[in-house]
């Protein structure tokens, strides 16, 4: 009864058994690290799902909100409290320059109005007789007469009419 059994062995080498055989844990979910860096988002991928779950996002909390994102991103590129009190500063002194610069607008209106009115108000002396000689016009009647500069010459005259 003896029985001859052949045997045959297939024997890999170091460089072909990595290629041929699959060492990883695939059947047990594990992914290797080139699947997990393949299965990541990209920056635009990203913020399009930002964008999507924007709303979706709570707005306080210790994490996942939108307060810790701008506490995160703000260590991150080194903005500090302190730039935004600075910020704040800048703000408050720009106020402050318009506030100052309205009120001084105002005053110079107020100033060319006042000169306007005193410079083209001149009461004319128009007699009573001439007056009843114009159709129209009765005795009493005060004129006030305003000029206006038509244009200049090279002599430096100025033409107005009134």
């Amino acid at each position: 009864m003896a029985e001859n059994i052949d045997l045959n062995k297939s024997v890999f080498n170091k460089r072909d058994y990595n290629k041929t055989i699959d060492t990883s844990f695939t059947q047990l979910g594990v992914k290797s690290i080139q699947q997990q860096l393949d299965d990541q988002p990209t920056v635009q991928e990203f913020f399009s799902m930002y964008n999507t779950l924007f709303y979706q996002i709570p707005a306080e909390g210790n994490v996942n909100s939108h307060i810790s994102l701008i506490q995160r991103s703000s260590e991150y590129i080194g903005f500090t409290e302190e730039n935004d009190e600075n910020v704040q500063i800048l703000l408050d002194e720009i106020t402050s320059l318009r506030e100052e610069l309205l009120q001084t607008q105002k005053e110079l209106r107020d100033t060319e109005l006042n000169a306007l009115s005193e410079n083209n108000e001149v009461t004319t002396g128009v007699e009573d007789e001439d007056v009843q000689n114009e159709p129209g016009i009765t005795a009493g009647t005060q004129f006030t007469a305003q000029s206006t500069v038509v244009g200049s010459t090279s002599g430096g005259s100025s033409g107005g009419s009134y």
